[in-house]
C-alpha cells in the first residue's frame, strides 16, 4: 500500500486525536507523572485539534489506505508540537517522510531554517535520527509534562520541482 500525505483539516480532528490519544498512552503516559498525563490526554481531543487548525497549525496526515497512520502538528512554521505514528506502523520510514514533508511545508511557507521541540524520553532517540540535538535536560514543561527541549537548525533549502 503506498502511503498518501495531505494537510489535516477541520473534519480531520476526531481521527487526529483518536491517533494522538492511543500512542500517547502507549507510549508517553508510563514516563509522566498521573496529573499531567491525563491533563495532555485532553488537550488531544477533537475541539482542541479543530481550534488549532482553525488558529492557522498545520497538521500534516500520512495515510494508509483510508487509515490515518501519522500526525505532524507544527505551529508557527517553526516548532513541531505534536508527531505521532500509530504503533503498527512504527519503524517503516513513515515518521521521517511525515516530517520531511512538514518541514518542508514550513520552509516554503515562511523560510525557517530552525525548528524546536519539546520531546518526551520515549522520543529523545527518534528525534535525534531526525537530526535534533537536545538544548537542556529533561524538565517539567507549564503543564507538567516532562520533556527534552530539542531544536534542529540549518535546515537545508527546499529543492523546486521543474514544471513541466
Amino acid at each position: 500500500m503506498t502511503l498518501r500525505m495531505r494537510l489535516g483539516r477541520a473534519d480531520d480532528a476526531r481521527a487526529i486525536g483518536s491517533l494522538m490519544r492511543r500512542v500517547v498512552r502507549r507510549w508517553v503516559l508510563p514516563d509522566q507523572p498521573r496529573d499531567a498525563g491525563m491533563a495532555l490526554l485532553s488537550r488531544l481531543g477533537a475541539r482542541a485539534i479543530r481550534e488549532r487548525i482553525a488558529a492557522g497549525h498545520r497538521f500534516q496526515l500520512a495515510f494508509l489506505g483510508d487509515t490515518l497512520v501519522g500526525v505532524a502538528a507544527v505551529r508557527d512554521d517553526c516548532h513541531l508540537m505534536h508527531f505521532f505514528v500509530g504503533t503498527r506502523y512504527q519503524r517503516r520510514g513513515i515518521a521521517r517522510r511525515l516530517w520531511q514533508r512538514a518541514m518542508r511545508d514550513a520552509v516554503r511557507r515562511a523560510g525557517t531554517r530552525r525548528f524546536t521541540l519539546n520531546a518526551t524520553r520515549v522520543a529523545v532517540p527518534a528525534y535525534l535520527r531526525l537530526g535534533f540535538v537536545a538544548t537542556g535536560p529533561e524538565r517539567p514543561s507549564p503543564n507538567g509534562v516532562l520533556s527534552t527541549p530539542m531544536v534542529l537548525e540549518r535546515v537545508p533549502a527546499v529543492r523546486r520541482r521543474k514544471r513541466a
